[in-house]
């Protein structure tokens, strides 16, 4: 029984450890157990002599991060591209099979990028264009008609906007204020599923509203292919910047980076998903205020999911390793190994902490926007506290990690 596996299955919309056999068996020692099992089994994973230098391990780290983080952009590429292509046969021909098929490859295409979130907040390419690809929440009425309001959003601002084009839109995303978002997986979402208005279920948006006899139907289909190209090409950017062999790429400096800096942004990535944006944002946020739209993935209902990844993304990194779509196993030295060098004892702790994390971001019910709601006694309030608490637990040990390994770290 090994921790968590990271990247199976991603036609399931929800995805549970693999725990029966162990059925019976109290939470904390089922924990242990697996993370003692799992580290035996991989004590020759690093690939180094047990008396590698050192830095030697550093710079081995590096590098294997390098690879796990280009195979998960390449993934998260690779599932935006096939979703374009559903999208796009889904405007040649609107029907309500075809906007499903569009809706089911929205949600696949969201499992690997949730899990390259662990490689954000240290400046890396990801973060110079973020804002286009995954800013939340959104304001959707800034996009399309909402109920109350059929005029409102972009695409029905045919005077204000005659002609629809990728400048416009990117331009736009941001620029009058911090919830008017006009671009990347959130746009999509929303113009995919509508409104969420039902307590037991995602948003509903008729496929109608992409025929020639709805208002402004044309814009409509040009504006969700706009937002998808735009997504598809941003993405592509970051990948490149990571591919393996290019070299002015961003791939190239981070390697030829001393290995205490590039070690630091990798901690730095890490520790400020799993405190400031999961803790935080993500869910005491809403869980303190209740609203559905503090919610990440409010239209199709698919938060949980998104916690799951980003946990497992987070887990991917600390491990070194990564299942790519293609069968290719990415594993090799990682920040456990390092820290197993320098102190045994707080490597298992964390890797504990991690698998911990994973398996509270499993436990939160869906959908997440009736887990926060209802008195702090109920068990989805409980499970959204639980997991805030672990990510917090687990970026403090995070920090801790950086002193041990004498890394300054400003999360």
């Amino acid at each position: 029984m090994m921790l968590t596996q990271c990247n199976a299955c991603f036609s399931s919309r929800r995805r549970r450890a693999p725990e029966r056999m162990w059925a019976g068996v109290p939470r904390p020692l089922f924990l242990a157990i697996s993370v003692c099992l799992f580290l035996l089994s991989n004590v020759a994973r690093s690939g180094l002599p047990a008396s590698a230098d050192l830095s030697d391990l550093k710079r081995a780290v590096v590098s294997n991060y390098a690879a796990v983080v280009s195979a998960s952009y390449q993934d998260s590429l690779s599932t935006v591209e096939t979703m374009k292509a559903v999208v796009d046969m889904f405007l040649a021909n609107p029907s309500e099979q075809s906007l499903h098929a569009a809706r089911q490859a929205w949600l696949t295409a969201r499992s690997p990028y949730s899990q390259t979130e662990a490689f954000r907040f240290y400046d890396g390419p990801i973060d110079q264009v973020e804002p286009l690809l995954n800013a939340w929440p959104i304001d959707e009425n800034y996009i399309d008609e909402v109920i109350g309001a059929p005029n409102s959003g972009v695409i029905n601002a045919v005077s204000k906007y005659p002609e629809l084009s990728s400048t416009v839109i990117s331009d736009l995303n941001g620029k009058e204020g911090q919830k008017n978002i006009s671009a990347g997986f959130h746009a999509i979402e929303f113009l995919l599923w509508g409104q969420d208005t039902n307590a037991a279920g995602p948003g509903n948006r008729s496929w109608r509203d992409y025929s020639d006899e709805a208002k402004n139907g044309e814009r409509r289909r040009q504006y969700l292919r706009i937002v998808t190209d735009l997504l598809q090409e941003t993405l592509q950017g970051v990948a490149a910047e990571w591919a393996d062999g290019a070299s002015g790429n961003y791939r190239a400096q981070f390697l030829a980076m001393e290995p205490d800096e590039a070690l630091g942004k990798i901690l730095k990535g890490i520790g400020a998903l799993s405190g400031p944006e999961l803790a935080g944002e993500r869910l005491t946020s809403p869980s303190e205020t209740k609203e559905q739209e503090e919610e990440q993935d409010c239209f199709s209902d698919n938060t949980c999911n998104d916690m799951i990844d980003d946990a497992i993304g987070i887990q991917n990194v600390y491990l070194g390793r990564y299942a790519a779509l293609d069968g290719r196993k990415i594993s090799g030295p990682s920040l456990h190994d390092l820290l197993a060098r320098l102190n045994p004892e707080f490597a298992i702790k964390l890797a504990a902490q991690i698998e911990t994390s994973v398996l509270s971001a499993r436990n939160i019910p869906e959908p997440f926007d009736q887990a926060i709601l209802g008195a702090d006694t109920r068990p989805g309030r409980i499970a959204v506290r639980n997991a805030a608490k672990s990510f917090q637990a687990q970026s403090d040990l995070i920090a801790r990690a950086a002193k041990i390994l004498s890394i300054k770290l400003n999360i």
